[in-house]
Formats: C-alpha cells, structure tokens, sequence
C-alpha cells in the first residue's frame, strides 16, 4: 500500500504523528475516520499524489500515532482542537503551511476544528458522510441514538466500554465495517488486517474511547463558535446509501446540505 510514498512520524502538539505522504503540487491533507486510520485512503492517495503534495496522518490515539494518557476528568487531551493542533504542527514540518484539507467522519471533526482555529491554513475543506457534531446533539432522537450506539456507549466511565471492546476487537471491527459500508468487501485483505491489528490494541481502544468523551469538551467549542462561517470554499460530499441507514434522516434539520450550508459561506 502506498507505493512512492514515505512513512514517517512527526511531533505533533505534544503527540508523535505516524503518517505517509508522496507526490507533488498543492498539499493535500486526507484524515481518516473510526474506526479506521491513514490506511483508510490507500485506494485514492496515490492517484492524488499525482497532482498534490498528500499528507495521510494517523489522529492521535489511532494507528500508530501516539496515545497521550487520558483522563476521563480532563477531556482535553482528545479534544479535537489538540487533533488539529496536531495536524498544523505536522504540515508545518513538512513545509506545507497552506492546505487543501480532507475528511471522513472523526476526520471531519478535526477538520472543522481545524478550519476554525486555523482559517489561515486551509484553501479548502471537503466534508465527507459527517454533519457537525453540535448539530448532531442538539438534533439527537431515539433513532439517531440507536444508529450511533457507539458514541453513546464509547463515553460511558472507563473501564467499562474499554472492556467490552477488548474482549472481542474482532466482532466490534467487522459490525462496524459491514453495517456502516455500502460496499463491505471493498476492503482490501491487506488494510482490514491493519485496522484489526491497531482494533486489537488495549490502548488504541482506551484512545479512541477518549476521543468519544471529549465531545463533550468539543461542543464547548462549537458553541463557543457558533455562527462563525467558514472562510475556506467547502465541498460537502455523501454516499448515496447513507440515507437508507436507520437514523440518519430523522427528520429533525440534519439534512446535510441545509446544516452546512448554515457553516459556510
């Protein structure tokens, strides 16, 4: 996977970043989503790096970037303004100070972040499959909450969610893969062995559960910063099959195009 690109780690904010990157032209920053990590890109990454310079990073507490201690008490070292601090740290070592920037779900999280503390840094922000999480909450019913079980369950107090996920990282990885992808056997062998391997790890899990109960601390943000327009053009992308999963339309303003619309100029 990755052929031509180079595997490297970076500090980050205060967090090592594994990450590949190749190519040349304009940069390009892809974040990949859960429960996946920069592996998630290996099919278009080196079609892209045929017209930019692309930057695949593991989120920190994913893959095989480095997992901080966490604190269900201090959310903020999973928050996504440390993520994106992270990732500007990151493509600044590179030399890449400007950004085309990409996401997919967790990705698009830190993405918006990102946009937000750092507008002078993204050219542009693409959104893929993921409405804000402010938006998200306040508009939450039962059937959303039934189609995101999983953040309701991964922000309970450690251990428990920990434990259940441990206990059978298998069985967790492939619900997830099957019931969230249009297409299940479109994952290659060689990248769902990478996303069961970093599944499979005690801190990985502790990490990503992290992330989870720091939305809390993200909303806190996102309120913070409500009405603030993004200043980057945006391109809001969806699978044609999102609508058919239970919860997604649940007729309570979570359109996608009407929420970003409400974000962007």
């Amino acid at each position: 996977m990755f052929e031509g690109f180079e595997k490297t780690t970076i500090d980050g904010h205060g967090c090592r970043i594994n990450l590949v990157h190749g190519g040349s032209g304009p940069a390009l920053l892809l974040l990949h989503g859960y429960p996946q990590n920069h592996v998630e890109w290996h099919k278009v990454a080196p079609a892209l790096a045929e017209q930019f310079t692309v930057v695949c990073p593991d989120l920190r507490g994913y893959g095989d970037s480095e997992k901080p201690p966490s604190s269900d008490t201090d959310l903020s070292t999973y928050c996504k303004r440390a993520s994106a601090h992270d990732q500007v740290a990151v493509m600044g070592h590179l030399g890449l100070n400007r950004f085309h920037l990409v996401g997919h779900d967790r990705g698009v999280r830190v993405g918006l972040r990102l946009a937000l503390d750092h507008p002078e840094k993204v050219m542009s922000f693409t959104n893929l499959d993921v409405v804000p999480s402010l938006e998200a909450f306040e508009n939450m019913d039962a059937s959303l909450a039934f189609s995101w079980f999983h953040w309701h369950l991964m922000r309970q107090p450690p251990p428990l969610p920990e434990i259940l996920f441990s206990s059978n990282p298998k069985l967790f990885l492939d619900f997830f893969l099957e019931t969230w992808s249009a297409v299940p056997d479109s994952f290659t062998e060689e990248a769902y062995d990478e996303y069961l391997r970093c599944f499979s790890d005690p801190d990985t899990v502790r990490a990503m559960c992290a992330d989870y109960r720091a939305v809390a601390l993200d909303i806190e943000h996102d309120q913070t910063d409500r009405g603030t327009l993004l200043k980057s053009p945006v391109l809001v992308l969806w699978g044609a099959e999102m609508a058919k999963r239970p919860g997604w339309q649940t007729g309570k303003n979570l359109d996608m195009m009407t929420v970003w619309r409400q974000r962007a100029h």
